[in-house]
């Protein structure tokens, strides 16, 4: 038998530090201090960032949305997408190597592993040795450690959800819904999983960035590249030994650029979908080049061209605004603004008109004609407002209900407008008309929403 499955490896990366690990680590703090501190943050007497699905309602600081205002979701979708095309075209999986949770919280999973059972080479030792006390007493405490980042995590993410402040109530007094305790549990036992087991399988396996990356690469895109030229060929020599007189090019085939590796790659092999970008390779090769005499750089961010045609940064950058960069920027750009410009106009007041179907028209004192219509008025602001309603579109229309109404902060309110005509004022059939309803305490805040008057023959 044949076995068409190869089992996977373990991989155990070895630390590494420099410019790019220094500024990998500064993203996962950033990222992480948004992640979880965004929760906690108030704004007037209400958390700042919450997405109440059970009130269908969307804060995000002062904007307060509503399930009719989905379109500012599918815009900030749009913009992410063309973000992740634009930066992809021009540098190469960035995104994947310093700032995807996935990235993120393996950093963090793999800081806990070597503070517990210690770098590369302890870590291969305790794997291979026969299972005891003290090898139980650290892969328990590494194992808990790595729940407990979990569990906070997937708390953070559903205090997104639910109040946070009320959750974390809850959580102590054990009092969790069920839902609530499905969301915490599920996400925490993803981020366990992912980023403690899963690691680069996730990033090769799963995640389809790796598998249509190569669509948005061109021989401009900046990529972590191997200098193949000056590197090869490749052999160990001491550090006074001439690599000219022995034949032998830069690379001293130390293979710590495969030990940092996450996926487990040898970037001397050139580009693959495996490698995420994140340039550990580049720090480790840098060291051991400041080591052995050598110049920096036998691996480096570069291009294919740049590689090829033996040009610098600054000739490399020059290339970078080319035209699908430009139409990516352009379109972002553009679509960003328009996103930006819609909720800066946008009126914190929303209006649906509804017929009501009891009683399409009826004749009232006097003959006039009365339609019934229901309007239910939104107020998208965090304060009461009182709002002026009126009527127009025939001549002698009135309404014949209350002409002012208050609303509170974010409530939707359905208030029953009563409008009537004059008889022989119009002729039998459907006209239309329109209502205006205005805030009293916000100039400049109006909606007009058209209906249909019906006149019985």
């Amino acid at each position: 038998m044949v076995s068409l499955y190869a089992a996977r490896e373990k991989i155990q990366p070895r630390s590494v530090s420099g410019v790019f690990a220094r500024w990998r680590w500064l993203m996962v703090w950033l990222t992480q201090l948004v992640f979880y501190g965004l929760p906690w943050l108030q704004w007037n007497a209400r958390q700042a960032v919450l997405f109440d699905l059970e009130a269908r309602r969307f804060y995000l600081f002062g904007l307060v949305l509503y399930p009719q205002d989905f379109i500012y979701l599918t815009g900030l979708l749009v913009v992410s997408a063309l973000s992740l095309f634009l930066f992809t075209a021009v540098a190469g999986r960035l995104w994947c190597g310093f700032a995807c949770p996935q990235t993120v919280y393996t950093e963090i999973f793999m800081w806990i592993e070597k503070r517990v059972e210690g770098d590369r080479s302890a870590r291969l030792r305790l794997d291979n040795a026969p299972m005891s006390a003290a090898k139980l007493g650290k892969r328990t405490l590494k194992h808990v450690l790595w729940i407990a980042v979990a569990l906070w995590t997937g708390f953070s993410f559903v205090g997104y959800f639910t109040p946070i402040r009320e959750l974390g109530a809850l959580t102590l007094a054990l009092a969790l819904g069920p839902w609530q305790l499905f969301w915490v549990l599920f996400y925490g036992f993803a981020t366990y999983g992912n980023a403690g087991f899963l690691r680069e399988q996730v990033c090769k396996y799963m995640c389809p960035y790796a598998r249509f990356q190569s669509a948005m690469f061109d021989r401009d895109t900046m990529i972590v590249t191997y200098d193949a030229r000056r590197g090869e060929p490749r052999g160990a020599r001491s550090k006074k030994a001439d690599p000219k007189a022995m034949g032998l090019g830069s690379c001293v085939d130390c293979t710590l650029c495969v030990q940092v590796c996450p996926t487990g790659i040898d970037i001397r092999k050139g580009l693959q979908y495996d490698c995420i970008g994140c340039a550990a390779c580049i720090d480790v090769c840098d060291d051991v080049m400041d080591k052995v005499g050598y110049p920096r750089g036998l691996i480096r961010f570069s291009t294919e061209n740049g590689m090829a045609n033996g040009w610098n940064m600054r000739q490399m950058l020059r290339r970078a605004w080319r035209p699908r960069v430009l139409v990516y920027t352009g379109v972002l750009l553009a679509i960003a603004l328009g996103l930006g410009l819609s909720l800066f106009m946008r009126t914190p007041l929303k209006v649906d008109v509804i017929r009501d179907r009891g009683a399409l028209a009826r004749q009232v004192e006097e003959g006039r004609v009365e339609n019934v219509f229901r309007l239910q008025i939104m107020n998208a602001t965090e304060t009461t407002q009182r709002y002026a309603i009126s009527v127009s579109g025939l001549p002698g229309v009135s309404l014949a209900s209350d002409a002012e109404v208050e609303v509170l902060s974010t409530e939707v309110r359905a208030v029953a407008a009563r409008v009537q005509l004059p008889p022989d004022a119009a002729s039998p059939g459907s006209h239309p008309i329109q209502f205006h309803i205005r805030a009293t305490d916000a100039a400049g805040v109006q909606v007009t929403e058209k209906a249909a008057f019906v006149v019985p023959r």
